[in-house]
């Protein structure tokens, strides 16, 4: 079925395209036009409930992390964790002994 080389397809081929695209045109059913308004309405129902699971799970996470957050930070010792300091140790005494629990 391939035409000659550089030249056009033949007559024959025409016709069985011609003839191929009528049957699949003849096999479509028409339907009303509330059809695609249907579908489309599905379609948007379906964008916008997973938009609203997207953030409703996006809050849960939001919010579990804010309370994990939260515990760490009350759980902590209320004694001030030197974390910094420019200071030398005093002479005498351990440096291994001024840091605070883990």
């Amino acid at each position: 079925m391939s035409s000659p080389a550089g030249g056009s397809p033949g007559p024959l081929t025409d016709e069985h395209l011609r003839s191929a695209f009528s049957a699949l045109a003849d096999g479509v059913q028409v339907h009303d036009d509330q059809s695609y308004a249907r579908v489309s309405a599905g379609w948007k129902d379906r964008y916008r409930r997973r938009r609203l699971t997207v953030a409703i799970l996006a809050t849960i996470v939001f919010a579990a992390v804010d309370v994990v957050g939260l515990w760490a930070l009350n759980s902590a010792d209320s004694i001030p964790q030197v974390i910094f300091s420019d200071t030398e140790p005093p002479a005498g005494i351990d440096p291994g002994s001024m840091l605070g629990s883990p």
